[in-house]
This record gives structure tokens, sequence and C-alpha cells, in this order.
């Protein structure tokens, strides 16, 4: 099993490719504030360790991985061959897509999110470079399921997995997007009563655990459903009117 400092390092290096990562960045994430005596040799074993685990699997000799550079190590690789560079690309490019293509938005967003098994960076330490890349991997997660979203309502409403979108908006309440675009979900599969109890709900929860008011975007979207503004789409099961 590979242990956690020797997953720390690959993270970082893999988190900045063909990027020289200085020695004193990988202690620190390493240990912290525990008093090493010899930092810079257990940093060499950790790295050996890492070589012979990368030389098993990539079919390359770990020292041209691995590379030692300067005051520094680098990890050899193209970004495109690292899951997260590749998932924040595809990402970037589906939100681009989402006003312009939607169907096509749809496709690759769900190839983006399709990376994800599990939380990010779940098997390494806790030093505090990798907690923020997690939390930063995790946002940019969210925000691409919001996008897929936006574009699955764009192409049709039997698309949108609203118990999915409604689990994440409560856990999420301090994300009104996903809010809003719960509201529009339910609001579009004929169920108003519903949308509006979403917006009531998460308003409560904003005063209770924030103390603020739901933003501007969200209450457009409440008054827009409150009354039925042509502009959120028909809902699911309407009737046109023959003129």
């Amino acid at each position: 099993m590979t242990s956690k400092r020797v997953s720390s390092v690959l993270a970082l290096l893999a988190l900045a490719p063909a990027q020289p990562v200085p020695f004193d960045q990988l202690v620190d994430e390493l240990w912290g504030d525990e008093r090493m005596t010899n930092a810079k040799n257990a940093l060499q074993a950790n790295v050996t360790r890492l070589r012979r685990l990368l030389a098993s699997v990539a079919g390359r000799e770990g020292r041209e991985l691995v590379r030692t550079v300067g005051t520094g190590y680098l990890l050899d690789v193209a970004p495109e061959s690292v899951d997260a560079h590749r998932f924040m690309a595809l990402a970037d490019r589906g939100a681009a897509l989402v006003g312009q293509d939607p169907a096509m938005a749809v496709r690759v967003l769900e190839q983006a999110l399709g990376m994800w098994r599990g939380a990010a960076l779940l098997d390494v330490s806790e030093g505090f470079r990798c907690r923020t890349a997690s939390v930063r991997l995790e946002e940019r997660r969210l925000t691409a399921y919001e996008d897929l979203v936006t574009a699955k309502l764009a192409v049709g409403v039997e698309r949108v997995p609203v118990p999915e979108l409604r689990q994440l908006a409560a856990e999420h309440p301090g994300r009104e997007r996903l809010s809003e675009l719960l509201m529009l979900a339910l609001y579009r599969d004929g169920r108003q009563t519903e949308a509006l109890d979403v917006f009531h709900r998460t308003r409560r929860r904003l005063a209770e655990d924030l103390g603020v008011e739901p933003g501007r975007s969200l209450h457009a979207v409440y008054e827009a459903i409150l009354h039925q503004d042509d502009v959120l789409g028909r809902p699911h099961g309407s009737l046109m009117l023959a003129g």
C-alpha cells in the first residue's frame, strides 16, 4: 500500500506537471511543524519509493519521471496526462459551450464529471497545499455540475436529475445557483408549488446560517415562477391555446 506521504509528493508534483516543486515546499507539506533532523533525506526516501511505484506502472525509469531539478523535483509528464488538469480543461470547454451548443456542453461536462471517483485528493496527507488544491477542485466540480444542469435544462427537462439536484442544493445552501436551477427544473416539470417552496427553504437557511437574504438572481427566478413568466419556458404538460 502506498503511504500518504508518497501520495502527497505525487499529488504536489502532478498538480504542477513539468514544473519544479522546491524541496522546502515538499518538506513543509509532508511534516509541517514537526521537527525533522534530516528532512531532506526523509524526502529523498519518499521520492525513491514514488519513483519505484511509477516505474512499475508507467514503463519508464523512475528517475526519468521524477527528475531532480535544481533545488526541487519535477514530474516529467504532459498536463493532459494528469486527471485534475484533464478535468479542468473539459470543464472549461463545457462551460464555454453552454450558451452556444448546450447538447455538446452536456456531453463534454458529463465526460468531465465522469472522471470523478470520490473526493479530490482523498488519499493524501493533511498538508496545507493538498487541502487547498482539494477545495479548489471540489469547487470546480460543483461549478461544472451547475453548468451541466444549465445545459440540460436548455436541452429538455427530462434530462435533469431532480433528486440529485435537490440533494446538492440542500448540502450547499450558500450556492444559490443550485437552488435557482432546482426551482427552474421543478417549474419546468409542472411542480410550481415545490419550486416556490425551495425558495422559502433556501431563504430561511441563508438567514439562519449566514444572516443574509437571497441574492437578486434567486429573487428574480422566484418572481418569474410566481408569475409564470414566459422567460422560464413552458411547464411540462402545459397546453398552448389556439389563437
